[in-house]
C-alpha cells in the first residue's frame, strides 16, 4: 500500500517541479501519491480571500483559520480511513527538519499513512489551526523549519521535505547503498569526497588509494575523510557520538596512523621550517612501513584515538632510558619511557580527543611499570607546551633535534607517574 503526500498552497504552480526527476518518476510508477491543492478553492468570498489583519496590530497579514480549517478537513477526510496522519506546517519557528525526521516521515508514508504539508504565507497561519488539529487523536501536527532563515512562504520547504522523504521510499533510488553512505545518514557523518574520470584534471589527481583496488584501504580512507569533513564543517554532529575511543594500536592501523602523522607533523614544527624538510622527515620516519615496524617492536607502544570508527590521533611510547646524553643529563634516573609521538588531527584540537589519548597513554605507561615519562617539544610550539603542562609535565631542560637540514631546539619536559 502506497502512502500519500498532500500539499496545500495558494501557489500550486510552485510545486510543479515535483513532476520532475526521481520524485516525478516515483509518482508515475505508483510508488508515491502526491496531490497539490489550491487553498483559495476553500475561500468563500468572490475575491477568494485567505488572509486578514492580525489581532493586536502589527505589520503584515495572517492566514485565516476558517479557510485553512475547511481545506484541511477536506484533505484529511479524503483519506479518513488512514489511521496515521501528520500535518506539517513549515515555519522558521519550527523544529529543525533533519535526515532522521525525513526517515520517520518516510516510514509513515511507506506504511500507508498520510502526510499533509500546509504552506503558509505572509505572517503565517493563525495559531489556532495547529492547536485545533493537534487535539485530534489520529492526527499529529508538527511545525518544522528547514533552516535558520526566513522565506516568503512554505512552498520551498514543501519541495525540500517531499524530495527528502520520497527518495527514502523503496524503489525510488536505484542503488539503495547510496542512501547508506550519504551525508547525515545513520552514521551521523557528512559524506566523504567523491571522484570520477578523468584520473587527472587541471593538475589535480584522484587520490591513489581510490585507484588501488584495495577495498579495505578505500573503506578506511573514506571513513577517515568523512570524519575529517564533519569535524571541520559540522563539529556539532560529531558531538553526538560517544566520547573518543582510545585503544592499543594494531598492525592494520599502520596506514591510518601514517596518514595522521603526515597531516599533523608540520603543526608541531616551527612555522618557518621548509616544507621539503618536514615532508622528507615524514617520508623517512613516519611512513606506514616504519610505523608497522614500530608496532611489532617490543620497546614501542602505540595507542590510537578513534572518532566514529576513524583514527584521528595517536601516541607512541619508546620504553627504556634515553640514549642521548643531553636528555640523560636533565631527566630523572627513573625516566623509563619517552612520549616520542603525540599527534591529533587539527580539526579535533578543541575536542576531548587529545586529553583522552594522553590520559590513556600515561595509564598504559604506568601499567607497564614506567615511573617517569619524558618528551621533547619544540621551543616555538607554545600550544603544545601548554597542553603538556596541563597534563602534569614540567620543563627540565633542553635538547637539539634534527629535522632534515635544520637542527631545532626542543624543551625537554617530564612527568612522574604515581607509584
Amino acid at each position: 500500500m502506497s502512502g500519500r503526500i498532500d500539499i496545500v498552497s495558494i501557489f500550486p504552480g510552485y510545486l510543479d517541479p515535483l513532476e520532475l526527476s526521481l520524485v516525478g518518476k516515483a509518482r508515475q510508477d505508483g510508488l508515491l501519491d502526491v496531490a497539490v491543492h489550491d487553498l483559495r478553492d476553500w475561500a468563500t468570498d468572490r475575491h477568494r480571500t485567505v488572509d486578514d489583519t492580525p489581532f493586536g496590530g502589527g505589520a503584515g497579514m495572517v492566514m485565516r483559520p476558517d479557510v485553512w480549517g475547511a481545506a484541511l478537513d477536506d484533505v484529511l477526510a479524503a483519506d479518513e480511513t488512514t489511521a496515521r496522519r501528520t500535518v506539517l506546517v513549515p515555519t522558521p519557528a519550527g523544529e529543525r527538519f533533519t535526515q532522521s525526521m525525513a526517515e520517520e516521515l518516510a516510514l509513515l508514508v511507506c506504511a500507508g499513512g498520510q502526510l499533509v504539508i500546509a504552506c503558509g504565507r505572509y505572517e503565517g497561519i493563525d495559531a489556532r489551526v495547529a492547536e485545533h488539529y493537534a487535539e485530534h487523536e489520529h492526527i499529529a501536527v508538527r511545525e518544522v523549519s528547514i533552516g535558520d532563515y526566513v522565506l516568503n512562504g512554505g512552498e520551498v520547504a514543501a519541495l525540500v521535505i517531499t524530495e527528502a522523504v520520497a527518495r527514502l521510499l523503496p524503489g525510488v533510488i536505484g542503488n539503495p547503498q547510496s542512501l547508506v553512505e550519504e551525508s547525515h545518514g545513520s552514521a551521523g557523518l557528512l559524506e566523504y569526497p567523491v571522484y570520477t574520470k578523468p584520473p587527472s584534471w587541471r593538475g589535480l589527481d584522484v587520490p591513489e588509494v581510490l585507484r588501488s583496488g584495495d577495498h579495505g584501504r578505500i573503506g578506511t580512507w573514506r571513513r577517515s575523510r568523512a570524519v575529517e569533513r564533519t569535524a571541520r564543517r559540522r563539529p556539532d554532529l560529531l558531538a553526538r557520538h560517544a566520547p573518543p575511543h582510545v585503544r592499543l594500536a594494531k598492525g592494520v592501523d599502520a596506514e591510518a596512523i601514517a596518514d595522521v602523522a603526515a597531516r599533523t607533523f608540520a603543526l608541531a614544527c616551527p612555522p618557518d621550517l621548509p616544507a621539503d624538510d618536514a615532508e622528507a622527515f615524514v617520508a623517512e620516519h613516519l611512513n606506514a612501513v616504519a610505523l608497522r615496524s614500530a608496532l611489532r617492536s617490543r620497546d614501542r607502544v602505540l595507542l590510537v584515538a578513534e572518532v566514529a570508527g576513524a583514527v584521528v590521533g595517536f601516541t607512541m611510547l619508546a620504553l627504556g632510558r634515553p640514549e642521548a646524553e643531553d636528555v640523560r643529563e636533565v631527566v630523572s634516573d627513573r625516566a623509563g619511557a619517552e612520549l616520542s609521538k603525540c599527534y591529533v588531527l587539527s580539526e579535533h584540537h578543541r575536542s576531548s580527543v587529545a586529553a583522552e589519548l594522553m590520559r590513556a597513554t600515561l595509564s598504559e605507561a604506568q601499567r607497564r611499570g614506567v615511573h617517569s615519562v619524558w618528551l621533547g617539544v619544540n621551543q616555538g610550539n607554545e600550544r603544545a607546551q601548554r597542553f603538556y603542562r596541563k597534563h602534569g609535565f614540567v620543563r627540565v631542560g633542553s635538547r637539539r633535534f634534527a629535522v632534515g637540514s635544520r637542527t631545532e631546539s626542543d624543551y625537554v619536559m617530564e612527568r612522574t607517574l604515581a607509584s
